[in-house]
Formats: C-alpha cells, structure tokens, sequence
C-alpha cells in the first residue's frame, strides 16, 4: 500500500476527548478522506487510535509525531496501519522498518532524504513544509533526487495545497485544518464531513 496513492489530503488530528475520535473518523471517511494521522500528542491518543482501527473499518487509521522505538511499539500495539514520523534517528528508522508497516519518515534537509533514499525509502514526510520552505525547496530537491515522492505537512492550508499537489514529487499533502478544535469540542461532524469532501477534490 502505498500511503501516498490513497488520498490527496491526510488529516493530521490532534485528539483531546477520546469520545470524538469514532464520530470524527467517520465524517471524514465519509467526506471521501478514509486516511487518517491521529498524532501522539496526547494522552488520549493511543486509545483513540484503538477505537477508531475497531470501529471504523473504512479509514485507515494511523499515528503520527512517532519519535522513539516506544512510540512505535505501543502506536502498533493499538492498531495503527501506518505510522509517520516529524523526523527520523538510525533507530527509530530501523524499528519503524520493522513493523512491516508503512510509514513515512520525516526529512527535511537533502542529507536526510539521501540517507533514508539510500535505505529503500523512497516515500517520506517533508516537514515543516512551509516553514523549511514550501513549494520552492520541493521543487529544486525533484532536481537531485527525483525518486523520492514526499507527503509535505506543515502551514499547509486548503489555498495553498493544489499548488503543493500539482509538484511531480508530491503524493498527498498533511492538513491540520480539516478537524477544527471547535468543530471536535461542538460535536460538529457535518462541517468535518464539508472539509473533508472539498479536500478529496483537489485531486
């Protein structure tokens, strides 16, 4: 499976309230968006992540912020189907190759991207997009490198992600914007739904 292929936007969920995470899910497979990056942000992360993996057999559910074997360990352990990391140590590469999962692990400098090029993995996170550079730095890294296809997450906004998604090394794009807090505290799944549906046509 490749997580780049699945959907142009990843919803990038940061949970507070594990009661929102089964109805926050559904919206958004339903608006056509079924993978979803529930971030390790949280105390309330791990079970949402849980919930959602035995809940909502349509969305494939994900944890994101993995930044130590630990993380790795218990993000599989709660049935994560793929796991992405903001950056990437030789440790947390070689644990996250082995859960024979997918996942994406973070880069940002050509150097990180060579290293984890030169193990098979060809499929990375670029974070933070915006702020390390955005549609500019994607661009010129397609010159040296264009094997590597990216998930760019970071400032990303929904004026802004065409643009990203139009760049021969982008596969999908992370979005924070697409579970407002607002709209997770006011049980406002409608509008999570309306978000989600016009991030699924971008592409």
């Amino acid at each position: 499976m490749s997580l780049l292929d699945l959907a142009p936007v990843v919803p990038v969920v940061v949970i507070d309230d594990v009661e929102t995470a089964v109805p926050m899910a559904r919206a958004l497979v339903a608006g056509g968006l079924p993978v979803i990056e529930v971030t390790l942000r949280t105390a309330a992360a791990l079970e949402s992540i849980a919930r959602i993996a035995a809940e909502v057999p349509d969305a494939v559910i994900g944890a994101g912020t993995v930044k130590s074997v630990a993380d790795v360990d218990a993000s599989v352990r709660a049935g994560a189907r793929f796991l992405v990391s903001p950056g990437t140590t030789p440790a947390l590469t070689d644990a996250l190759i082995d859960t024979g999962l997918p996942f994406l692990p973070g880069a940002v400098t050509v150097t990180e991207v060579m290293a984890l090029a030169e193990r098979g993995i060809t499929e990375q996170k670029f974070f933070p997009a915006e702020a390390a550079g955005g549609i500019g730095y994607l661009k010129a890294l397609s010159g040296p490198v264009p094997e590597v296809r990216f998930c760019p997450t970071g400032g990303i906004r929904p004026d802004t992600a065409a643009a990203y998604l139009a760049l021969p090394n982008v596969g999908c794009v992370g979005g924070s914007w697409l579970t407002p807090a607002d709209a997770l505290a006011s049980g406002d799944y409608a509008r999570i739904e309306k978000l989600a549906a016009e991030a699924a046509a971008l592409r």
